[in-house]
């Protein structure tokens, strides 16, 4: 039975997000019910390609594929050229439909790619990683990194309609599973405290676990697509996984970045008195159930503050913080010192 999320932004066509095993298969069936018999680019990765990729193009009436290199180092603009020339060579124009099929790494330069070729084309989110599916293939933010941080290159691109799969997740390795977490329980603290209890946190619970904490996010996005207010609020964890992404050259993967980046966040949320022991112990509980990261070994926190003075979240130099006043209570704090930062990252080396 499929769930179906209605996303309803002001000012932009309503969209769903279409959650249903065997989905992917049906779509040889149901290609129109999608928007997807015409001319359709399927962009993916050269893992993804083989695996999913081609049979989605045999599915389908009239698609292409093009693909990328996978992993977050080639989320850049040199990938984002390397589409243009193969959407051309595939006979793309201001009518074809570009589907991202992949994690969020695919999703999001694919959709950037969508977003700006031939000043924008019909775009589908088909995410298949777990971290994609609760996050980036929500919300219409698509784009690349840059030397100097991440994600700083991009658009709003909302999607035509997003579809979710749980099937893929069946071959989905462990460490993509836990990077899934991370963004979960992020959701958990913020907004839906039930995303915390462990015994959902399992294959067999990934419909209702994944729409639950779509729905957090359909939320937040909905009151503030344009990331003026609380959609901020999604970023707890951010500031600090970003930079350790960017010191460790993208070693640490985002979801394992952004577990400890809540444990950071909750750390320095306690220091400034916004929060007791006990809500810090409960994030330490949380991520420790989930096998995500709560420390740091060989990273230096002064290049961890410095990675963070190019987050595209910062004002005119101004450091900018997504905190925790208590359990479902985000906040934005802005213009804490170096040294504080620096002491919460060196409390949490192990």
């Amino acid at each position: 039975m499929a769930k179906r999320i209605r996303v309803d932004i002001p000012g932009q066509k309503p969209y769903d997000i279409v959650i249903e095993r065997g989905l992917l298969e049906r779509l040889g069936t149901d290609a129109a019910e999608f928007g997807l018999d015409g001319r359709v680019i399927v962009g993916t990765n050269t893992t993804l390609a083989p695996l999913y990729g081609q049979q989605l193009v045999t599915r389908l009436p009239d698609a292409g594929i093009s693909y990328m290199e996978d992993g977050e180092e080639y989320k850049n603009l040199d990938t984002i050229s390397r589409f243009y020339d193969q959407f051309l060579k595939q006979g793309a124009d201001r009518h074809t439909t570009v589907v991202a099929l992949g994690g969020g790494v695919v999703g999001d330069a694919v959709g950037f790619a969508a977003a700006s070729f031939m000043r924008g084309v019909r775009f589908v989110q088909a995410p298949t990683s777990l971290l994609a599916m609760v996050d980036s293939s929500v919300g219409g933010k698509v784009g690349v990194d840059l030397p100097q941080g991440k994600n700083l290159v991009g658009a709003f691109k909302q999607p035509e309609v997003v579809l979710i799969d749980p099937d893929v997740l069946e071959t989905l390795p462990k460490e993509q599973w836990r990077c899934g977490m991370g963004e979960i329980v992020k959701h958990g603290f913020i907004a839906d405290e039930g995303l915390l209890d462990e015994k959902l946190h399992r294959k067999k619970y990934a419909e209702d676990l994944v729409a639950r904490a779509v729905q957090v996010k359909v939320n937040v996005v909905e009151e503030d697509p344009y990331e003026h207010s609380v959609r901020a609020y999604l970023n707890l964890g951010h500031t600090f996984g970003h930079a350790i992404e960017q010191v460790t050259q993208y070693e640490w993967m985002h979801g394992d970045a952004v577990g400890f980046g809540l444990m950071a966040a909750a750390t320095l949320s306690h220091d400034l008195g916004m929060i007791d022991e006990d809500l810090v112990k409960r994030v330490r509980q949380v991520l420790a159930e989930a096998e995500l990261p709560r420390y740091i070994r060989d990273i230096d926190p002064g290049a961890i503050w410095d990675a963070m003075t190019t987050d595209k979240k910062w004002k005119n130099g101004v450091s900018r913080f997504v905190l925790l006043e208590g359990m479902n209570r985000p906040t934005i704090v802005e213009g804490i010192e170096r040294d504080k930062v620096v002491k919460v990252l060196e409390s949490l080396k192990r």
